[in-house]
């Protein structure tokens, strides 16, 4: 198994972590250190309807820095970063920072690192027609995020999609574009609607999980997916309920989507997020309810191809592990553990009642070019296309 400490690892540089309630009121100090004119990119209202866009506009006035202010709502396509980099490309933008969920922190980093380029973004999109290699240059990027998902304010990549049968979700990818700051604020994150907050929760869920069953993990990465890990056990339930205006369990969920974000940079992603490209570039989907609704059927088929494997045993082991944890059981033997792990993930898909494929607009028909599509290089195992049409169709 890869991922030993003697067969060395490498580790990507992370932001500077500022964390805790109350810390978004540092935003505007922080963006005068880079100069005196910021870009803030947003979700839709509900930043403004709390008061607090009022409210970090003054803080910026207080600091001397001219706050620009660009909307973003859904997740972005080339059309939209293109539209705000034309419209501040040539004003003197020092800083930019996004205050939002995952698909607005992707947004804002993909605008601060095209405007200094000449060039569509389209072109630096991984995998796309005459894609070009980014030089790496941005404008320096502080990410806030409000909801706890994606982790995007610890990575080096922006997703960038554009929905149709001929669709893609792609990243925009450069060790340059992890955020200079990631300020995480966990009172921010209590607002969010028990909807988004499952959604969200099960994406970091998911990275956590693939990135510490990747073949690239390392010790470091496993440290920081297995403490999201913990986290993520006693936070996710009382965030969708009683809980969810509960400083301190949204800053549990905060913790556990930042390192899911630093965990994945460093490990990669398995077949789940393998089919949130192929996926998801074809219907419009919410990325943490197409993670919510593959995680269980993906598990599965893992479990059941490693049990078939000569050299799965130490995956399995793993999986085991995050089964005890998740559950909060203690059983005897990998066998079990996997059992342990199977049996929560199917109870919180049938209890909390994530929505299938076909709701979202995918058709039987599209199954099949799906998993033709659909690749992982950091999942355990290699599934065979029956495997993961399995997948597919049992959430159809």
């Amino acid at each position: 198994m890869k991922g030993m400490i003697g067969s060395g690892f490498s580790f990507l540089r992370q932001p500077r972590v500022l964390f805790g309630p109350g810390r978004i009121d540092e935003l505007p100090g922080l963006a005068s250190l880079f100069g005196k004119r910021m870009l803030l990119v947003t979700g839709g209202r509900s930043l403004e309807e709390s008061g607090m866009l009022q409210r970090l506009l003054g803080l910026c006035a207080g600091h001397g820095v001219r706050c620009d202010h660009a909307r973003v709502t859904g997740e972005p396509s080339p059309e939209v970063v293109d539209g705000i980099v034309e419209r501040f490309r040539a004003v003197g933008i020092a800083v930019v920072a996004g205050v939002g969920g995952g698909s607005v922190i992707d947004a804002a980093k993909a605008v601060s690192a095209m405007l200094l380029q000449e060039a569509p973004v389209e072109r630096f999109i991984e995998g796309r027609e005459g894609f070009l290699v980014h030089d790496g240059r941005k404008v320096p990027f502080i990410a806030a995020p409000t909801t706890a998902g994606t982790g995007s304010e610890a990575t080096s990549n922006a997703v960038i999609s554009r929905i149709g049968r001929d669709g893609f979700k792609r990243s925009l990818r450069h060790d340059a574009f992890v955020p200079d700051i990631a300020l995480v604020d966990p009172v921010l994150h209590c607002s969010a609607p028990r909807n988004l907050t499952l959604s969200s929760g099960m994406d970091a869920l998911t990275q956590l999980l693939e990135a510490y069953l990747s073949p690239s993990a390392s010790p470091l990465s496993d440290c920081m997916a297995w403490s999201g890990l913990e986290y993520f056990a006693r936070s996710f339930l009382p965030a969708c309920g009683e809980g969810s205006d509960d400083v301190e369990v949204r800053a549990g969920m905060a913790y556990a989507a930042l390192v899911s974000g630093i965990a994945l940079a460093n490990a990669g992603l398995g077949i789940v997020h393998g089919f949130a490209s192929s996926i998801g570039g074809r219907i419009d989907i919410p990325h943490g309810e197409l993670c919510a609704t593959l995680l269980y059927t993906a598990t599965r088929e893992n479990i059941s191809a490693l049990q078939e494997s000569d050299q799965g045993e130490a995956f399995l082991e793993k999986f085991s592990r995050a089964g005890c944890l998740l559950s909060g059981r203690s059983v005897a033997g990998t066998a079990a553990g996997c059992e342990a792990l199977l049996e929560q993930l199917e109870l919180w898909q049938e209890q909390l009642g994530f929505r299938r494929l076909r709701e979202f607009g995918l058709e039987r028909a599209e199954i099949e070019p799906v998993v033709a599509a659909t690749r992982a290089k950091n999942n355990p195992v290699d599934l065979d296309n029956s495997a993961l049409k399995t997948i597919v169709e049992e959430r159809w």
